[in-house]
């Protein structure tokens, strides 16, 4: 895996600011053994702790909510500026790689104290819901953890979809999803410019024979405004995580739901995205598609590029192609 200073030098040359001035990023790379690629909610909040430490507060740390099991949502936060991001992560507790994307991408900007990274903290506020289902995640499963647990999108027995109970149409009191209304007031308390949702997919092929590696979508809901932004801040990402990480990209099959976050937040205003990265064997491979992304979004809320991105060519993302079943996959 290349370094996360060569992957900031790359971001640093696609992404130029017009103003103001600042030198080219040099941070250092974060540490090998900040998180494993599949963190329990303990290693996450270790991970946090130690940045917001290394970081001398430049990421603050803290809790959105409470699980049915008492676990924190919790969340992280670097810069001060007056751009507002959302990153949210692992929903389904089972779709991990997301969470050491941000855990690396929080690290990398807000450790390092170079004039580019107090440039990029002045002009944006990232906050991220990391590892968004901690009692999914300690259970690897894809749903909360709610026994009562009933409805459409529920596994009795088990609990809810957290991503299916984002629904800004109902009111907060009557959600059953404890993660989902933190996510949602933390969004009515921060009015993000941006949202980003990492998810997780299984294996896909190409008709030219090429896998994909990650699928990406914008608010597909009828109820969402026009998604000129919307649409923006997806070919931003698939330029961005095509030439950086070297990712193969292709438009996500997504619902039209008004609760999948990717709606939600999308129908509330804000530029949205989801982003699902392949369950390839090559995992770092796949955190660094997801840490690239996270980092041209910032920089291109900060510098203004994101909207200066061809929202047309959005139409023009290849789909997913057909599902690798996992005796070919595994004979791959």
């Amino acid at each position: 895996m290349k370094s996360i200073l060569m992957v900031l030098a790359t971001l640093a040359a696609a992404l130029v600011a017009p103003e103001p001035a600042v030198a080219a990023p040099i941070p250092n790379d974060a540490p090998a053994a900040l998180i494993p690629a599949d963190p329990t909610p303990e290693q996450v909040g270790r991970a946090l702790a130690r940045i917001a430490r290394d970081s001398h507060g430049r990421v603050r740390t803290g809790t959105v909510g409470r699980t049915n099991e008492g676990r924190p949502i919790r969340l992280a936060t670097v810069g001060h500026g007056p751009t507002r991001l959302l990153y949210v992560t692992q929903q389904h507790g089972d779709e991990p790689l997301g969470t050491p994307a941000a855990v690396r991408a929080l690290w990398t900007l807000g450790v390092p104290d170079t004039p580019w990274h107090r440039w990029l903290r002045g002009r944006v506020t990232i906050d991220v819901v990391v590892q968004a289902n901690p009692d999914g995640a300690a259970r690897d499963q894809r749903y909360n953890h709610d026994p009562s647990a009933t409805g459409e999108y529920a596994e009795p027995g088990v609990g809810y979809d957290i991503n299916r109970y984002h629904n800004p149409l109902t009111p907060i009191a009557d959600n059953p999803v404890p993660e989902s209304v933190a996510i949602l007031r933390l969004w009515r308390a921060t009015r993000p410019s941006v949202v980003v949702d990492y998810h997780m997919q299984g294996r896909y092929v190409q008709p030219d024979g090429r896998e994909t590696t990650a699928s990406v979508l914008w608010p597909t809901s009828p109820l969402a405004p026009e998604s000129t932004r919307s649409k923006q801040l997806v070919v931003h990402n698939v330029e961005r995580t095509t030439a950086i990480a070297g990712a193969n990209v292709t438009r996500y099959p997504g619902g039209d739901y008004e609760g999948i976050a990717r709606n939600a937040y999308g129908i509330l205003g804000s530029a949205s995205m989801l982003l699902e990265l392949s369950s390839i064997p090559d995992v770092e491979f796949q955190i660094r598609t997801a840490f690239v992304s996270m980092l041209a979004t910032a920089q291109g809320a900060a510098d203004g590029s994101l909207w200066r991105t061809d929202a047309a060519r959005a139409d023009s993302i290849p789909a997913r192609g057909p599902f690798i079943p996992p005796a070919e996959a595994d004979a791959a």
